[in-house]
């Protein structure tokens, strides 16, 4: 019988370092002890399953049994001429898993270098930076049923993916824990270095041949320019989702606010940065106490050190009211509150 522990500090398993407790906390490193732990949960017990802990906002302790994900390993399935299957279990760090592909000159995720968090939550919101998304090299994951501890598969089709989006976060949201991804990569690059300041960056690093580490290596230094490392101050990366509205009322936006950016989506939709609207919102840089928003990257909450969850999730409200109010503009967190 497995152990599940007791009033366990989560500070060391969220990028936010929030301090909050479990009830009662296990993690497994087999799909038979995942399966195990839940038939063990109590009836109507919450359960949260926890991976890097990159993308949750804790606002209080968790009453309930948190699992963390601890499954580990990386195998290749098979291989031709042109791709290479690769099964990689939940628990990996998701940028290790990169550098790993790049060793083994696999393309197809160098442009997703650096994203906290681990595998098994990258399909969940279809991560993407850079013009590339997960969706691109998905093949298909196996997840373990909450309800009955089966193993079911999901293809790339049923996992409804969509901009930081997947079936994983509508209705089958709680209901599966994520076991293992396999992605499709490539062994002749298709390199994507058009999008954001990626060509500017290998120019200035003086990259005469392209390859999968010099874009890794490009796209890590502009993270590192933007983002705050979460070693040294807490956060869980963007916190919002970059909003798409109407065409014809961005027009109108347009006309109010000359300089606001905006990229044509499909269906007469227009995406426009999250960041530029809580900047023009006046935001940038805040600090309140032990939490704000930073002075690089107004898209990016931040912990100074002993802040609290419950005032990041206001400050996040507050932030979505005077955005709303300014420019009629519904943001959406990327993050999970709880």
């Amino acid at each position: 019988m497995i152990e599940i522990l007791e009033n366990v500090s989560l500070k060391a398993y969220n990028t936010f370092g929030l301090e909050a407790k479990a009830a009662h906390f296990h993690e497994f490193t087999s799909i038979t002890g995942l399966i195990e732990a839940l038939a063990q949960r109590k009836e109507d017990q919450e359960l949260l399953i926890l991976g890097g802990g990159s993308n949750m906002l804790l606002t209080q302790d968790f009453e309930g049994l948190v699992l963390k994900n601890g499954l580990k390993g990386i195998e290749l399935l098979s291989e031709d001429d042109d791709h290479v299957l690769v099964k990689v279990m939940a628990g990996e760090n998701w940028h290790q898993f990169v550098l790993h592909c790049i060793a083994q000159e696999w393309a197809g995720v160098e442009n997703l270098s650096l994203i906290p968090g681990t595998v098994g939550a990258a399909p969940m919101q279809n991560i993407g930076a850079y013009g590339v998304e997960i969706k691109n090299v998905f093949e298909h994951l196996e997840a373990v049923e909450i309800a009955t501890g089966e193993v079911h598969r999901f293809d790339n089709a049923s996992c409804e993916f969509g901009y930081r989006e997947s079936i994983f976060k509508k209705e089958a949201k709680g209901k599966y824990v994520i076991a293992s991804v396999t992605f499709r990569l490539n062994k002749t690059p298709a390199f994507n270095t058009s999008y954001g300041a990626i060509q500017d960056t290998l120019e200035a690093m003086r990259v005469e041949t392209l390859t999968l580490k010099a874009v890794s290596d490009a796209v890590i230094s502009i993270r590192q320019s933007k983002l705050p490392d979460p070693v040294e101050i807490g956060n869980a990366g963007s916190f919002f989702k970059n909003p798409s509205i109407d065409k014809f009322d961005y027009e109108g936006l347009k006309a109010e606010f000359g300089s606001i950016p905006g990229y044509k989506q499909p269906g007469d939709l227009v995406k426009i940065p999250a960041a530029w609207l809580i900047e023009q919102a006046g935001w940038k840089g805040k600090t309140f106490g032990q939490i704000g928003v930073h002075k690089n990257q107004p898209l990016v909450l931040v912990n100074y050190g002993e802040g609290k969850g419950s005032d990041i999730r206001n400050l996040a409200f507050e932030i979505q009211a005077s955005v709303a109010d300014k420019f009629g503009i519904e943001l959406t967190p990327e993050v999970n509150i709880i």
